[in-house]
């Protein structure tokens, strides 16, 4: 039997994307087209402005992707689309690509979930075997997950309010940092002392595998308006230094709740990915966390942490292997939780409840 080939869309946040996978794992070609500066002015994604540039884009993102892998429709095998979660207007105009893509050459139709897709890139890079504990961590979710299955995922615990990717944002936006924040933070964050401030690590000092974020934004809040009230304004030392302290906080957090879960389900391989998972600080302590429960820590390349086709693709292709297929009533769904017993997790971020 050939080699499967898939084509993956993803338009669930402020990324188009487009990439081409075979079943071996081979990334063909995978193209991604940003709205950073689409959003700038605003102070974080736009939905309505999302939704029109991935109207405009996705077709170009899908031709460029088939240009760079020297292909066309007829070599492909199938098309994976990101169905949901995420802001509702991007995510329908994926799906409706998809199912003219579909509707005009026969091709088979896979509906992802966009969680999925990042829980199964290990898969897609290292090719790592079940069961694995993924966190899951960006700008709209943050949680543990035992991956058994491509469609099977128990949520361990997650974040009661804020993701650490939109507490990111948040505390760049106080501090008049560019967006995104994760990247302006833990720029500015090089430069800072993460010892100056002494920044709160909420729930760590209780039982469970549940996070928190929302206090810790507040306290930064509170360490800005006191320096701004003491000296009139701030210095790039206090900002660098508050960034410090700030990405030290949540990479405490974050550890902290990983050698939790570790201890409690061992297994061989302990995996992040999402936007978070780019920041270095971060993944220094989750790899010295796994070091030491004895498994393995895997993190994508930074390009497959952020949002990209190729993770789509991939659990696109999981699926379909397990006789998955989609029809053109595929809906988009703004709320999917990985894990459909799970009871709902409390609190909200800017894509709603946490599930």
């Amino acid at each position: 039997m050939s080699e499967l080939v898939f084509l993956g869309i993803e338009s669930s946040c402020d990324d188009s994307a487009a990439a081409i996978v075979t079943g071996e794992g081979r990334i063909l070609s995978s193209v991604v087209a940003g709205q950073n500066s689409l959003h700038a002015d605003f102070g974080g994604v736009v939905p309505e402005i999302a939704a029109r540039a991935h109207a405009e884009k996705l077709d170009l993102c899908v031709e460029q992707a088939l240009a760079q892998a020297g292909l066309g429709l007829a070599d492909l095998d199938g098309v994976a689309v990101t169905a949901g979660p995420g802001l509702i207007g991007g995510v329908m105009a994926g799906v409706m690509l998809a199912k003219g893509i579909a509707a005009g050459t026969g091709l088979p139709l896979v509906g992802v979930n966009h969680l999925a897709g990042h829980a199964l890139t290990p898969r897609l890079t290292d090719g790592i075997g079940f069961p694995y504990v993924m966190l899951l961590v960006s700008g709209g979710h943050c949680q543990f997950l035992r991956v058994e299955d491509p469609q099977s995922f128990t949520r361990l615990g997650g974040t009661i309010d804020d993701a650490p990717g939109e507490a990111f944002d948040k505390l760049a936006r106080l501090l008049g940092l560019p967006q995104p924040g994760g990247p302006s933070v833990e720029a500015e964050a090089a430069q800072g002392d993460p010892d100056r401030f002494d920044l709160p690590r909420p729930l760590l000092d209780r039982p469970g595998f549940d996070m928190s974020f929302s206090g810790l934004k507040t306290a930064a809040l509170r360490q800005r308006d006191a320096l701004v009230a003491a000296q009139g304004g701030l210095f790039q030392r206090d900002r660098a230094d508050l960034c410090a302290g700030f990405q030290a906080a949540v990479s405490d957090l974050l550890a902290g709740k990983a050698a939790r879960v570790l201890a409690a389900h061992p297994v061989p391989v302990l995996a992040v990915a999402g936007g978070v998972a780019a920041n270095r600080t971060i993944r220094a302590a989750l790899e010295a966390v796994a070091e030491q429960a004895g498994a393995r820590f895997l993190a994508p390349p930074l390009a497959l942490c952020t949002d990209n086709g190729a993770m789509i693709a991939w659990a696109g292709i999981e699926r379909f292997r397990q006789g998955a297929r989609d029809d053109l009533s595929l809906m988009a769904r703004p709320r999917w939780p990985l894990d459909q017993s799970a009871a709902p997790m409390l609190g909200a971020g800017k894509r709603g409840a946490k599930a």
